[in-house]
């Protein structure tokens, strides 16, 4: 199997996982605060959509251990079946839940249940992949071939931003918050039965099998799995922090300001974030040539620099113009593009080839944890509350405790890679 093909099946996975994350990640902007929590004013009801936002990531390490040993039992076309039916199902199911005013306090439950089911089916959707790409890059291109499945999170986010902004650029507000604001969630099940497919396409084979099987990449329990590696699955999460912590104050956090305290068109906006996503989508390359110049840890460690004092200038630029929010959202996505894309690579080499699998997804899991999932709820919470500068003290933090971690692996990474 040429790393050509598990770099196709990885992008399109990963595409699809993101493209349905940023389709609930705008509606709780634009959509769920007047549809399920419409009885709170508008700061109010958006804090409440982002801790629902939330939910999702406390579910994703339960997810990834409970298919951790569905994987085990019974392999990883069954496990990846039954994420992304989960997945799709918790997805379209949200596209279908009547509003606040009609079924009351029920509607929040059952959006409740359904992102926790988007989160815990994340978990499971893990292939693998990416540490087989890893492992399977040519010499002296390893930078290059780790960015590969980081690119599918802009390809995800264009696509749901430019979506988004064609319904409401093409119906009344009333008609997109009755029903037009559904469609995405019903493209983004039809994306995951496309995405399916072609990652089983990959898994079944038997050069699948045998290229795990040659590189020991096999699921451990999750009690080995923190038995072996559990300083380093610790250290680990806090490597990538910052890059995911900047993911939702790019992507998320400005959208609700925006709609919230300006009077610009939220359609417009979406589209100033399409835009972005095509200059992350481009750092993103752009960080793998660079990594296999000076190295992902030097990659990683500056853009950490970088994310600080973009959280200690940045924000204010979102009290300007709709320059001053091409300009926070053009630079935030390069930033990002360029740290988030060697993210993947720096967990990886952590671990030795013998537990990577199991390894690198708990790692994940928690960083997107401690460093995305309370991003954008945190960041509107300390800007309504203390001002617009405060927005990126969450941001600034998780910099600081990604130079710190960085420092303190590097004789860990040293000895995994």
């Amino acid at each position: 199997m040429s790393p050509s093909d598990i770099a196709v099946g990885v992008v399109i996975g990963r595409s699809s996982e993101f493209f349905d994350f940023f389709v609930f990640a705008i509606a709780s902007v634009i959509v769920f605060p007047h549809r399920y929590f419409s009885f709170a004013d508008p700061l109010t009801a958006t804090l409440w959509s982002f801790a629902v936002f939330a939910l999702a990531f406390l579910a994703r390490p339960l997810g990834t251990a409970f298919f951790t040993v569905i994987d085990r039992r019974y392999g990883k076309s069954t496990k990846l079946t039954l994420a992304l039916l989960v997945l799709g199902t918790s997805t379209v199911g949200m596209g279908l839940i009547p509003s606040y005013e009609n079924i009351g306090a029920a509607s929040i439950f059952v959006l409740c249940l359904l992102r926790i089911g988007q989160g815990f089916a994340l978990g499971g959707a893990w292939d693998g992949l990416p540490s087989l790409l890893a492992i399977n890059a040519p010499q002296g291109k390893r930078g290059f071939y780790v960015m590969v499945p980081q690119l599918g999170a802009f390809v995800g986010l264009g696509v749901a931003a430019l979506l988004f902004a064609y319904l409401l650029n093409n119906m009344s507000q009333a008609d997109f918050l009755d029903w037009g604001w559904r469609y995405p969630f019903f493209v983004a099940f039809a994306i995951n039965v496309v995405a399916l497919f072609a990652r089983l396409r990959i898994v079944v084979t038997p050069e699948y099998t045998e290229a795990f099987d040659s590189n020991e990449l096999k699921p451990s329990s999750f009690r080995a799995a923190f038995g072996q590696d559990g300083s380093t699955i610790l250290i680990g999460a806090f490597v990538p922090l910052a890059s995911f912590a900047l993911f939702h104050i790019v992507t998320v956090f400005p959208l609700s300001w925006v709609y919230l305290y300006t009077n610009d068109n939220p359609a417009s906006f979406l589209i100033i974030e399409a835009i972005a996503a095509a200059w992350g989508f481009l750092a993103v390359i752009a960080s793998g040539v660079i990594a296999d110049r000076i190295g992902h840890r030097k990659l990683l460690y500056r853009g950490a620099i970088a994310i600080a004092v973009f959280a200690v200038i940045a924000p204010l630029l979102l009290l300007g113009d709709k320059f001053g929010e091409a300009v926070y959202m053009t630079v935030g996505a390069i930033i990002l593009g360029l740290s988030f894309g060697q993210s993947s690579g720096a967990v990886a080499s952590l671990f030795q080839a013998s537990r990577r699998y199991t390894g690198s997804a708990v790692v994940s899991d928690l960083a997107w944890l401690f460093g995305a999932g309370f991003a954008p709820l945190a960041a509107l919470a300390l800007s309504a509350w203390l001002g617009l500068w405060a927005a990126g003290l969450y941001l600034l933090s998780g910099s600081v405790c990604t130079i710190l971690a960085l420092r303190y692996a590097r004789r860990v990474m040293a000895r995994a890679s």
